[in-house]
């Protein structure tokens, strides 16, 4: 019996090079992918970094097939690529030639020493788009300087705003202000892609992590340059800042941001209506006065507290609680299955993964459950039908250590 035809992706018909590694380029090129692009992922003979960041499927590291990169990489196509030899710049040219975008996170100075730079591939094709991933942009006093994803998050103000008043500043978990490179870059690609189609030509596009991250800052920049106030971490002493925080549950903690207008759906979720009437508490300004008294009072009631009673009283009674979510909790939120979040996707050499879906939906293009390559599993098949090599070719590349 075939298989159910599958309906068309968003992206479909979409050729896009990425010659990115580590986190922002590959999430960026990975929604690409998960929504329909054809994602021709260039690595370097020994794979892109992330293949060797664990944990690894077996504890074997030997394979190349960390976690990380798995889940970044879905979708894409592998191929295997020295392109800072010049006979494997010379096979990307030719590859550019056919695509529609190539993304980078190379300096752009490297770039143009091997014949890559933007003017020089759209000589050869007007419709190239190409994107530019990095930490500080191309231009500036910072520009080309060395950078992280925690630099990122120090000097895009976030770090500034995260923690508590009386600390030090604190940096998000993970890998969030790389992150945030990859899903703006996503945005800059797709805009790219749409004037591509309406106008025919493609264009230059570039993205700062600096930028990107004030540009998630709240209010904080604008207020600043507004009242030349100099917003900062824990903020207390406002109207709605001692209604914020995290509070200690008895099975893990709990997350309260009250608005003056649902300080009442707050107390009877506590099971304590009668504090909606209590002078110290029963005003916003009152509730500033009293601060010390009512955060006192929500941690005398929080560490008794089964977190997840909690967010069900909560969710009935329209309070603004919830509770701190670990990833046990995420895989076993029953709001998180009954959507189809979680999905399964086969890899041949690290078994059954479980994966987020997209981070949207669409209802007639629908995003794609697949694995990442292996490496270099496409090699041959992307370098004959689109770069016009034969394998005679790819063989003499082969024994010169470019593929």
């Amino acid at each position: 019996m075939p298989a159910p035809e599958m309906p068309p992706s968003a992206l479909d018909g979409y050729r896009i090079l990425d010659i990115t590694q580590g986190v922002a380029g590959p999430y960026c090129t990975k929604l690409l992918a998960d929504y329909g692009a054809e994602v021709i992922k260039v690595e370097p003979p020994s794979g892109d970094r992330g293949r060797r960041e664990g944990p690894f499927a077996n504890d074997d590291p030997s394979a190349g097939e960390g976690a990380l990169f798995l889940y970044l990489n879905t979708n894409k196509k592998s191929v295997t690529l020295d392109i800072a030899e010049p006979s494997g710049a010379a096979v990307l040219r030719r590859l550019a030639a056919s695509s529609h975008l190539l993304i980078s996170d190379w300096r752009p100075a490297d770039l143009a020493a091997l014949g890559l730079d933007y003017e020089s591939l759209r000589t050869a094709n007007p419709k190239l788009a190409m994107l530019s991933l990095s930490y500080y942009g191309e231009s500036g006093p910072y520009a080309g300087w060395v950078a992280n994803n925690l630099t990122s998050f120090a000097t895009g103000g976030q770090m500034a705003m995260t923690g508590d008043a009386d600390r030090e500043p604190l940096k998000p978990g993970g890998y969030q202000a790389d992150y945030q490179l990859g899903l703006n870059g996503f945005s800059a690609a797709t805009v790219a892609l749409f004037d591509l189609e309406m106008h025919g030509e493609g264009q230059y596009c570039e993205v700062a992590n600096i930028e990107a991250m004030a540009s998630t800052l709240e209010a904080s920049l604008s207020t600043a340059a507004y009242t030349g106030t100099n917003l900062w971490r824990g903020r207390r002493g406002n109207i709605m800042s001692s209604l914020i925080g995290i509070y200690p549950a008895a099975d893990g903690y709990i997350g309260v941001h009250a608005m003056p207008r649902n300080w009442k759906a707050l107390v009877e979720t506590m099971g304590q209506p009668e504090l909606a009437e209590d002078p110290r508490f029963s005003t916003a300004q009152a509730r500033l006065q009293n601060e010390d008294d009512l955060r006192a009072t929500l941690y005398a009631w929080s560490v008794g507290q089964n977190k997840r009673e909690v967010y069900q009283r909560a969710g009935s009674l329209r309070g603004p609680v919830a509770y701190v979510h670990d990833m046990e909790d995420l895989f076993t939120s029953p709001h998180v299955r009954d959507r189809g979040y979680l999905v399964e996707v086969d890899h041949p050499d690290a078994g059954t993964l479980t994966y987020p879906r997209g981070p949207f939906t669409m209802s007639e293009t629908p995003w794609i459950a697949g694995r990442a390559p292996l490496l270099g599993e496409h090699t041959v098949e992307v370098l004959t039908t689109l770069a016009g090599l034969s394998e005679d070719d790819i063989a003499v590349l082969h024994g010169a250590g470019i593929v």
